[in-house]
């Protein structure tokens, strides 16, 4: 069964900073991408960044470009996200994915529709305070 969990989400000031970690267990992703989407309240979950299975590449949305970093540790089956600069309207439900190793891509490919994914885990708060 394949399972991701979250962590590292909680309460900060604007202008703070957060790590959220991601660990994937059941499946092994080192292939195929990973990545961070948010939903924030009374918003649709939305793309926040991706890293491709080899780490060659990345992507991320504007909202977030500069200030949040990805990142993968293939050996621990984990995926990162670190978090600075935030503002409250980075309030959201962070959520890890994951897209499955059989589907069309190379490891060097990065996804960025909710489609592209297979797995999720079940979210993180982050709030940010002003």
């Amino acid at each position: 069964q394949v399972q991701l969990v979250e962590s590292g989400g909680g309460l900060v000031q604007a202008g703070g900073s957060l790590r959220l970690s991601c660990a994937a267990s059941g499946r092994t992703f080192s292939s195929t991408t990973m990545g961070w989407f948010r939903q924030g309240p009374g918003k649709e979950r939305e793309f926040v960044a991706a890293v491709s299975g080899s780490s060659v590449t990345t992507k991320y949305a504007d909202y977030v470009r500069g200030r949040f970093a990805i990142s993968r540790d293939n050996a621990k089956n984990t995926v990162n996200l670190e978090m600075n600069s935030l503002n409250p309207e980075d309030t959201a439900v962070y959520y890890c994915a994951a897209r499955e190793s059989t589907r069309f891509g190379t490891v060097h490919d990065v996804w960025t529709r909710e489609r592209d994914y297979d797995y999720w885990g079940q979210g993180t708060q982050v709030t940010v305070s002003s």
